[in-house]
Parts: structure tokens; C-alpha cells; sequence
């Protein structure tokens, strides 16, 4: 079983200022990165894409599912005899 490991220094009691809490703020921001123009374009293409592909699947399976239980619907009145 792992165990959790305290990666926050504790020695240092004292409340932290607002000066090095941004401080702190802007050396993470160096390590971050952003993506480029063309990664969000074409991740933008991707996702519009998908969701019109999974649209148009949802779109014809409802439909199919209508269809299938009007004629199931159908057959059972056509039974009974309604």
C-alpha cells in the first residue's frame, strides 16, 4: 500500500504575505506553457467534429428506436385488436 507523502514544508510556521504569495503565483506561471494558435484551432475542429458526428448517431438511433416501437406498438394493437 502506498503512503501519502507531505510534500508541503511545515518547518516555517509563520503566515505567508501577500507580496510572496504573488511572487509564488508568477514562478508558477513562468512554468506553465499555453497552446499555439494552430493546436487550438485544430483541437477546435476536432471537438466541433465530434459532436456533429455523435449528433447525427444519436439523431438516427432515436429515430430508429421510434420506428421500432411504432411497429412493436402497432403489431401489439393489431393483437389485441384495437
Amino acid at each position: 500500500m502506498s503512503e501519502a507523502v507531505d510534500t508541503l514544508d511545515n518547518s516555517n510556521k509563520e503566515k505567508e504575505g501577500v507580496g510572496d504569495f504573488i511572487r509564488h503565483t508568477r514562478e508558477e506561471l513562468d512554468k506553465t506553457t499555453f497552446p499555439s494558435a494552430d493546436d487550438v484551432k485544430n483541437t477546435t475542429i476536432i471537438v466541433i467534429a465530434a459532436v456533429i458526428f455523435f449528433a447525427l448517431y444519436l439523431f438516427l438511433v432515436d429515430h430508429a428506436w421510434t420506428y421500432l416501437l411504432d411497429g412493436l406498438t402497432w403489431l401489439v394493437n393489431k393483437i389485441v385488436g384495437i
